[in-house]
Formats: C-alpha cells, sequence, structure tokens
C-alpha cells in the first residue's frame, strides 16, 4: 500500500508541488498576527486572582502607570534646577496618551492651617525662584510625608519619580501600549536634552507590557534568522548535499508560514510566549524530513537504489515512525491547553498546527520535490554508519553494565525532582539588555518597589470610611505592614486624616492622629476633597459611597514565594481583625499562577502521556512494547527536572510547560528506534542482539542527526533575552539530550533483557 502511494507521489510529482505551493500562499492571508501586549493575557478569565484585582480597578481607579525616574548627577533633588526639571515634566505628563493622573513631589498636595482656614497647595511652585530656606522646608515636608518618602521620593533625597496613570481604552489594545511608549521615550529623550545633568529611568507596568512585544520581536528578528543558519549549515555537513539541504528548507519554511498563518487567520494573537511558535516549528519540522532523507540516501549509497526506488522505500519505512511521531508530538502539545496560561495554550496550538502541516509536507511534498530534483551520490558506506555499528556492536557487549548504570544514573536524577521549588521573579523575565530591567532594578535600588498588593478594606456601610473604629484597624494594619521586611511602602487614607487632624489643630505635631469622633473626619476629608485640583482627587484611594478605601502596598522586589508568604500572613491578620479580603495586585497573579500552571500541566502531560501509550500500542500491535516505551518517553523529561533540581532549583512559569513540551519530542526517538527493533524481530526474524544492530544500523544515524539539530535549535532559543522562553530551550535541550541516552544505552539493553529468552 505504502509503495503505491510512494509511487503516485512520483507520478504527480508537478502537481504536488504546485498544489503546496498555492496552499502555503493561501495560508499567508492570516499575517499579520496581532500582537496582544497586555499582560492580563496571562491569565484565564476565571482566574481568581485576575477577578480579584479587575474589582480593585473597578471599584478605584486603573494601576496601570509610568513612572520616570530621575537621578541628578549631583545626588541632590530639593535644588532650583532639579524641581523645575520635575515641574516641567510633571506639567507635560498631562499631554500622555490615557493619563488621568500625575503624582511628584512637586504637584503633592500639601495642607497646612492659616487662623482657621485649611490651606491645600502644591508643594513647589516655581521652584526656580525659590530660596535656600523655602527648599530645605520642602525638603523636610517631602522626607516626612509618608505617601511620599520611598514612592517619589528617596530617603536621601537623591532620586525622585514622577508617576503617571493611564486608564487604557482597550479597544485597539495592540496599538494603546506602544502609543504611550513611543510618547514617554520621547518625553524622555527631550528631557535629557534639555537637562543632561540628569539621568532618566522610565518604567512602571505600561513600560513592562511594552516590553513582551520587543522581547518577542528580538527573538524573530535575530534567533529565528540564526536558527536557520545553523540548522542549514549543520544539514549540508551531515546530508552532505545541496538538494537535501533546500528541500528541508522549504519544508521548514513552508511549516513555519502555514502554521503562523492559520494561527491568524484563527483569530490567535502572539504573546511573549507564543511567539517563540516559529522557531519551536522550525526545529521540530526538521526531524520528519531527516528520517526520510537520510533513509533516502542511504538506500542510494549503500544499498545502491534508483533515486525513485529509493524515495519509495524511504517511504515505506518512514511514514508510519513519522507519522507517529508528528501525531505524539502534536499530542504533547495540545495538552498545553490544560494549563492555566492562555499563551501557553496559543503556543501549543500553533506548534501542534505547525507539526501537523510539517508532516503532511515531509510525505507529499518532501519525496515529490526530491524526485525532480538532481541527488548526486556515489555508491559507499559511510564513516558514520560503521559508528553506528560499533555503537550497536557496544551496546550488545556490554548490556548488562549498561542497563544498571543508566538504570542508576536515571533512579539519581530523578531522585533530584523535589529539589525543585515553584518560585518566580517576574521583573527578571527580562534580562538587562532591556531598557526596562535596568530602570526597574534602578528604581528598586534607590527608590521604590516594582511589586504590590492592593486591598479594598470595607467598613460595610456608606461613609463608613469616617468611622474611628474602622479608621483604627486601616491604621493598625498599616503598622503591622511597615513592620514586615519585604515592604518598602504604605499607602493609607489614615495618613491624610492624621494629618488633616493635625493642620485643624494649628499644625501642633501632638495632633497628628486619627479623629476621636466620626464627624469630625467626615467634615475633615469634605473640605479637604473641595480643595483638591482637578486630576489629583481620593478616587484612587476611596470608593463612591466612601463604604471601603484602597490600601496598597509597595514591596521589594522578592520571590513568589516570598509574596505568597507574605499575602499569607496578611490574610491571617485580617482575619483575626475583621476585615478579611483578599490581597490583589499583578504581583499577586503572577505568584500564583506558576503554582497553578504546573499543577494543571502535569494533569495534561499525564493525560497526553496516557493517549501516546495507547497510541503506541495499537501502532506496534503489542501493550508489552507499549509499555516497554514509557520508561524512555517518561524518564528523559524526570532526569532533566532532576538534573535542574541539583543546579538550579528554582522552577517558574517558563519550566512548568516544559513537561507537556518535550514529551512528544522524547516519544520521537522512542518510536523509530521501536519501529526499526520490531521490523528485525517480526519481518527478518533476527535475535534481539542482531534487531539491537539492525536498529542502530538503519536509525541510529537519524536519531544522531535530529539530536543534534533539534539541541542546537533550543540551545539557541536559550539565547533569548526573555526568561521564559530562555528557560524553555535549556530545559528542552537538556530533555532532547537525555532522550537519546536513554533510546541509545537503556533502551536497547532493557530489549534484550526481557526477550532474552525468545528467539
Amino acid at each position: 500500500m505504502i509503495e503505491r502511494y510512494g509511487q503516485w507521489v512520483i507520478r504527480w510529482r508537478y502537481f504536488i508541488i504546485l498544489a503546496t505551493f498555492i496552499l502555503v500562499a493561501l495560508s499567508t492571508l492570516g499575517f499579520p498576527l496581532r500582537f496582544d501586549t497586555d499582560y492580563r493575557v496571562f491569565f484565564g478569565e476565571d482566574n481568581p486572582q485576575l477577578i480579584a484585582f479587575e474589582d480593585v480597578q473597578n471599584t478605584y481607579t486603573q494601576n496601570d502607570n509610568v513612572m520616570f525616574v530621575l537621578a541628578p548627577e549631583d545626588g541632590k533633588v530639593f535644588t532650583p534646577q532639579t524641581l523645575k526639571a520635575v515641574e516641567w515634566l510633571t506639567q507635560e505628563s498631562w499631554q500622555i496618551p490615557y493619563s488621568i493622573r500625575v503624582d511628584s513631589v512637586s504637584n503633592f498636595q500639601y495642607t497646612y492651617a492659616e487662623d482657621d482656614d485649611l490651606i491645600v497647595e502644591d508643594l513647589i511652585t516655581d521652584a526656580d525662584i525659590l530660596s535656600e530656606i523655602e527648599l530645605e522646608r520642602a525638603k523636610q515636608v517631602a522626607l516626612s510625608e509618608p505617601q511620599l518618602l520611598h514612592k517619589l521620593i528617596s530617603p536621601t533625597a537623591h532620586v525622585t519619580a514622577v508617576n503617571i496613570t493611564v486608564q487604557l481604552p482597550g479597544l485597539h489594545p495592540e496599538a494603546e501600549v506602544p502609543e504611550i511608549a513611543v510618547f514617554v521615550r520621547e518625553m524622555a529623550e527631550k528631557m535629557r536634552e534639555l537637562h543632561p545633568d540628569i539621568t532618566v529611568h522610565l518604567t512602571g507596568m505600561v513600560m513592562m507590557n511594552n516590553t513582551f512585544p520587543e522581547a518577542a520581536l528580538s527573538d524573530m528578528t535575530q534567533l529565528v534568522p540564526l536558527m536557520y543558519l545553523v540548522i542549514l549549515v549543520m544539514l549540508w555537513l551531515l546530508l552532505r548535499g545541496f538538494s537535501c539541504t533546500f528541500a528541508t528548507f522549504l519544508v521548514i519554511s513552508f511549516s513555519i508560514i502555514t502554521g503562523m498563518g492559520l494561527a491568524g487567520l484563527f483569530g490567535i494573537a502572539l504573546t511573549g510566549p507564543s511567539s517563540s511558535a516559529p522557531t519551536m516549528i522550525l526545529t521540530l519540522a526538521v526531524a520528519d524530513s531527516i528520517h526520510f532523507l537520510v533513509t533516502f540516501l542511504h538506500e542510494m549509497r549503500v544499498n545502491g537504489r534508483e533515486k525513485y526506488d529509493a524515495i519509495v522505500e524511504s517511504l515505506r519505512l518512514n511514514v508510519q515512525p513519522i507519522f507517529l511521531t508528528s501525531l505524539t508530538t502534536a499530542i504533547g502539545f495540545l495538552s498545553m491547553n490544560f494549563g492555566d496560561v492562555p499563551p501557553f495554550h496559543d503556543l501549543g496550538n500553533i506548534v501542534a498546527m505547525g507539526v501537523t502541516v510539517a508532516f503532511i509536507l515531509s510525505v507529499t511534498f518532501l519525496p515529490a520535490i526530491m524526485a525532480i530534483a538532481p541527488v548526486h551520490v556515489k555508491p559507499q558506506t559511510a564513516k558514520t554508519l560503521h559508528a553506528m555499528d560499533h555503537l550497536g556492536n557496544f551496546v550488545v557487549a556490554k548490556r548488562n553494565i549498561l542497563m544498571w548504570v543508566m538504570g542508576g544514573i536515571i533512579l539519581v536524577l530523578i531522585a533530584f525532582v523535589p529539589r525543585n521549588e515553584l518560585n518566580d521573579v517576574f521583573v527578571n523575565y527580562f534580562d538587562d539588555t532591556f531598557e526596562f530591567r535596568r530602570a526597574t532594578d534602578f528604581v528598586t535600588a534607590n527608590l521604590t518597589g516594582m511589586y504590590d498588593i492592593h486591598y479594598s478594606l470595607n467598613s460595610g456601610e456608606a461613609e463608613g470610611i469616617n468611622d474611628p473604629y474602622f479608621l483604627r484597624k486601616v491604621d493598625e494594619f498599616a503598622k503591622w505592614y511597615r513592620q514586615q521586611p519585604e515592604v518598602m511602602h504604605v499607602n493609607t487614607i489614615t495618613d491624610t486624616f492624621k494629618r488633616l487632624n493635625k493642620n485643624m489643630h494649628g499644625d501642633n505635631p501632638v495632633f497628628y492622629r486619627l479623629p476621636a469622633q466620626r464627624d469630625l473626619a467626615a467634615q475633615y476629608l469634605l473640605l479637604y476633597e473641595m480643595s483638591l485640583p482637578y486630576g489629583l482627587d481620593l478616587n484612587n484611594q476611596v470608593n463612591v459611597d466612601k463604604s471601603a478605601t484602597r490600601f496598597a502596598v509597595t514591596l521589594k522586589t522578592i520571590s513568589t514565594n516570598q509574596i505568597l508568604a507574605l499575602e499569607a500572613r496578611a490574610q491571617e491578620w485580617l482575619e483575626k481583625n475583621d476585615l478579611a479580603v483578599p490581597g490583589a495586585s499583578t504581583a499577586i497573579m503572577f505568584a500564583n499562577i506558576g503554582s497553578r500552571n504546573i499543577k494543571s500541566m502535569l494533569l495534561g502531560a499525564a493525560i497526553a502521556l496516557i493517549l501516546i501509550s495507547f497510541v503506541l500500542i495499537l501502532a506496534l500491535r503489542s501493550v508489552k512494547f507499549g509499555l516497554i516505551s514509557l520508561i524512555p518517553n517518561l524518564a528523559p523529561t524526570l532526569m532533566a527536572f532532576g538534573l535542574w533540581g541539583l543546579l538550579v532549583g528554582q522552577v517558574g512559569m517558563g519550566l512548568s510547560v516544559v513537561a507537556g513540551l518535550t514529551i512528544g519530542i522524547v516519544v520521537d526517538d522512542t518510536i523509530h528506534y521501536l519501529s526499526k527493533y520490531l521490523r528485525a524481530r517480526r519481518e527478518k526474524g533476527l535475535s534481539p542482539e542482531e534487531a539491537v544492530r539492525y536498529a542502530f544500523r538503519s536509525v541510529g544515524l537519524a536519531l544522531w542527526i535530529t539530536t543534534i539539530v533539534l539541541v542546537a535549535g533550543f540551545l539557541i532559543l536559550s539565547q533569548s533575552h526573555f526568561a521564559l522562553n530562555s528557560n524553555m530551550g535549556i530545559m528542552t535541550a537538556i530533555t532532547i539530550v537525555f532522550a537519546l541516552m536513554a533510546d541509545f544505552l537503556f533502551l536497547p539493553p532493557l530489549l534484550m533483557k526481557l526477550e532474552a529468552n525468545k528467539k
């Protein structure tokens, strides 16, 4: 049947090639793909942390922001020149697209008493004409104000910030964030030109959002071309022919174009993780082509077949294993849909489509184009085949030692798996080649943190935030949080009430405390609100009916485990004090997603493994060999995580998908080796030892080449500046190496041991 199919491909080769070009061209209708820049894409709509975060955002103002951080060369913020720059930047920042609030030391609403009046005004105006005494007074006010210290001014007054809150419409998310990023970068450049003695850093959630597509673009423009180059050079060296290399190049290119085009047609938007799909399709498409071409060249060089006969024979030997490897690889990637991170769903789906296209091309387009391409080979026995014969003889001769040694290595490495700890530092997703990462590191070291936690503390009644009992509880919570070592800043309405109470008692420091009466608190707040200018009201701290207040905590750059531990302590305090409400923020969201994702991904990987095992049992027509295949299919991934646990010990969101990602790739080696082993046993009637030698001779070279190419490809992915992709690349490369070791050094001795008494 396969022979007739092979002859049909050769007969209709020109039609197949033309049809391929047409279908690939049609798939380009899905271009260009939209890039989603919102960090919320990492969370499903039913994610509880996202729901809590959105509730806080909807109750108060949004928390998306851009922060300009200014560091004067002389290390002094409170000079006329620097403060004039702060004033200018504060004023100009209102022009940033979608800005709804601008906060800085210059427009901080400073309050003081004048007779019986409450005066509310900007802390700094006309900085260039202020006297030394006025500058010193402004400095002391800023450094003593809890709302400013460690948020907009550093304790030594050497760094300050202008924070802009933006409210994105969400109508064109792929354009809104880049629009802001371009605008603020131009502002930063203008600021540097006007004040060359001030260093300007840009950070904030908007800038982080914008860095995701920048990371993806960097990978696409640098890593993918590099991978193409490396893989083509290696194929040229290993296959030793232009026609084979060019045909493989076309299969790879068409697989990527079609896979990405179909993604666009299905409405899939690219994100940081899913943007690595072309890289993965590239490496996986190579494997199918190599298995066909290595057998094709082997039949011509070693067995002396004519080209058409060699094509038919290569199809006969490889259609089933290529189909099985493509099917199992697609199942492995589709299992990523069990995870809690939608971008990884998209990655799995895009790669599964690309792998499917690669299979179709490798059994239609590839043999068709090889049928018309010039192929010049000299009948010979390749040295590499000698090497495979030697390896086969070595494995047969040392089978007992190899089985126990490899078995021991597998068990030892697996024993280190529990050393892995689920942890992430999401700012560290980007390395220091990104402006955002460098700016964030500077800000964290000198001013404030990027991580925060928000609580909507509810009094249970309208106007309840004026209740002295409720205010005391909130203030106690603030005191508790300020004692935690992970905390840099706490923003609470109680600080405003204390300041107003002091103002209304003639600015007597003794009265810097909460109002003792509810009506006084309500009067203070009303008087204060009426004096605030547009854009600087209390909507970011108080809800509409004044029943709840926003309580915000800024943290140092800490790991997800530390964030979760801190939040657990806070929840314990809140429950004891009848204020139980979940903490909400991007930090909390990212902290929870890693552990949620790996649990669901393990479920997906388990289901994928069951499906793959069922497929192998049917395809190999043997329950025994289907179950045997589980060992070399499971062991490499577990060994890789064991080695990671030994050397690193931190598993983040990027690595949480590796089990599902690699399971299909790992099965590739096992299927090809077992299919050749069983062919030798069933068709040729060889003994287990001779069947092992035959498998090495017939498929060993192809497995060696595909491993080299895949490892090279994923190691290039590991050079990504985006940690999710780089860690994924490193771990996948390690897993593929262990897969080859298991299938070359453990599976053959195991087969010979289990079939020792069978002729």
